[in-house]
């Protein structure tokens, strides 16, 4: 059994979607833990929607993604853990393919699809829609199948370090989880990746399944890109306070340095 992670604020219909591919595109019997940073309320209909299917660690209030993300973590009972977001859409059979490019000391991701382009040049980029009302569901789920044709017996690659995560528990506390001191959420998963490398974990990337990104799609204003643009610096230089240099990340590899 997975224990799924799913860190979730205010945008219930984003969660919708991603709680009905994780359940959906399950083959398994998985632990789906759906962490509520605040506003409960406004995400009550989706979370009773699903309640058969997920359990629900409800916050009461807004503590921000590094705590909520340990606290999901604490109550996993699988040995092993999947980190995702909930702007991200599971593909069919996600948790098989997960198992199957697993190994002990290694940190897996799946490769993403995104609208945009991204920094992250091992992303496929392919829009099929930027906001949840433009998604097909089955339509990404025929595009994904096709995809894995393509890339299914590609070997997993040295170039993980991007979210979503499937790793171990017992590895991430080991690790000391994700390091709530952080001003805000940025920058928290490559102290976290850097972490992992330092450790000697392999940093791996898996092509047998593809989950899709919304890219940021709850930051809608410009105001609010404007703040969220000022707490990333702020990470940033919290960063280079703890290491004593910014943390780098190498395109070729996705690697973490200082």
């Amino acid at each position: 059994m997975i224990s799924v992670i799913i860190p979730t604020y205010k945008s219930p219909e984003i969660l919708d979607l991603c709680l009905r591919s994780c359940v959906e595109g399950q083959v398994n019997k998985n632990q789906i833990i759906v962490v509520v940073d605040g506003f409960y309320d406004l995400n009550k209909k989706i979370l009773e929607k699903w309640a058969d299917h997920i359990d629900v660690l409800n916050l009461e209030q807004n503590v921000g993604t590094p705590r909520a993300t340990n606290l999901g973590v604490y109550n996993a009972s699988g040995d092993k853990i999947l980190i995702a977001n909930d702007d991200n859409v599971f593909p069919l059979n996600w948790d098989v393919h997960l198992e199957e490019d697993y190994i002990e000391n290694s940190v897996l991701t799946p490769n993403q699809i995104e609208p945009y382009p991204s920094m992250f040049s091992h992303f496929h980029i392919k829009d099929l829609g930027k906001s949840v009302d433009a998604f097909d569901l089955k339509r990404f789920q025929e595009y994904e199948k096709e995809l894995n044709a393509v890339t299914y017996k590609k070997v997993p690659e040295e170039t993980g370090s991007t979210l979503p995560i499937f790793m171990s528990k017992i590895d991430y506390l080991k690790l000391g989880s994700w390091d709530e001191t952080y001003p805000s959420g940025w920058v928290v998963d490559w102290d976290f990746f850097l972490k992992c490398q330092l450790a000697g974990l392999k940093m791996l990337r898996t092509y047998k399944c593809h989950f899709y990104h919304f890219v940021s799609s709850s930051i809608k204003t410009q105001e609010q890109r404007n703040e969220a643009k000022i707490k990333e610096q702020q990470c940033y230089e919290y960063a280079k306070y703890k290491w004593g240099s910014y943390i780098k990340h190498d395109p070729s590899n996705n690697l973490k340095f200082i």
